[in-house]
């Protein structure tokens, strides 16, 4: 967990020095916003200060003292009931297919499962990786991967989001080790 808050310590010390701005102004910033909710938040940010959405999401927990974990818990969520929430209703079916997920990254070695309120971030350093249902049909797979290299499988997303790489997934069949692959090089890329 040390190593998670150095690397948010880290995280927050580059926002400044990108922005020109101190933690307590951004702070300002976003308290005097008159914006309540999270999302609204990262967007003014991304949108005012030209933050990446990683940033601009790590910025508002920062200020708000909140986490993805900590709202999961608030809603009465914690460890596998955390996974039961995400994958309830229409997104039950999607379950097998985070469990292969799983099944495979859970052979790298050591990382965290942050629960978020709709998926969950996988980090070392830094996240990896992101599993979550991307409709009531599909589980998508973020990835951060440095050296990708899109596919008509491997979709670039639009810089600024949380993850530069998406592989979505309707089957667990499909959780092959092409996937495998990628998934070990935004392991390895994180840390």
């Amino acid at each position: 967990m040390a190593d998670l808050e150095k690397a948010i310590a880290t995280q927050l010390a580059n926002i400044e020095t990108r922005t020109g701005q101190s933690l307590a102004a951004l702070a300002k910033l976003v308290n005097d916003s008159g914006l309540s909710k999270h999302g609204e938040l990262v967007t003014m940010l991304k949108r005012d200060l030209g933050l990446g959405h990683g940033d601009a999401n790590t910025l508002v927990h920062h200020v708000r003292k909140s986490d993805g974990a900590s709202a999961a818990k608030a809603a009465g969520l914690e460890g596998d009931a955390v996974l039961d929430g995400i994958y309830a209703g229409p997104k039950a079916g999607l379950r097998p297919i985070h469990d292969a997920l799983m099944a495979q990254i859970g052979v790298f070695g050591a990382f965290e499962i942050a629960p978020k309120k709709g998926y969950v971030s996988l980090r070392r350093k830094k996240q990896f990786a992101m599993i979550g249902p991307g409709a009531n049909t599909r589980v998508d797979v973020g990835l951060n991967l440095k050296d990708g290299t899109a596919t008509e499988r491997l979709k670039a997303l639009p810089a600024g989001g949380m993850c530069p790489y998406q592989v979505r997934l309707t089957q667990a069949a499909e959780v092959d080790a092409e996937l495998v692959a990628w998934i070990r090089q935004a392991y390895d890329g994180a840390g």
